[in-house]
């Protein structure tokens, strides 16, 4: 399992803007093979910053997202509106039963 976490900071006022393309491209994605959740947040004290939370099957589901029409069509979009751009590619920690006691 590949999870992607990406933190965008939109140019000032454009908020609105990207939260279009992003909610447009979250449901596309969400219905690829191989993407098991894909979520945009929104700030809520700075209504131009978002954070991605992606899970994918694996590296090949995340290659195959990255190279889809509708990937590049709405990063196009995004891309020039942005300030700063981020993220990172991070394994899921799954829970277990504590060994320990201490719960």
């Amino acid at each position: 399992m590949l999870v992607v976490i990406a933190d965008y900071q939109v140019q000032p006022g454009r908020g609105d803007e990207v939260a279009r393309v992003l909610a447009r491209h979250a449901a596309a994605s969400s219905a690829e093979p191989g993407c098991l959740a894909f979520d945009v947040e929104r700030s809520i004290e700075d209504r131009d910053h978002f954070v991605l939370h992606e899970v994918y099957a694996d590296e090949q589901a995340f290659q195959s997202h990255r190279g889809t029409s509708h990937f590049k069509h709405n990063i196009a979009q995004i891309v020039p509106l942005l300030a700063e751009r981020t993220f990172g590619r991070y394994e899921r920690v799954e829970p277990s039963e504590p060994s320990d006691g201490l719960g």
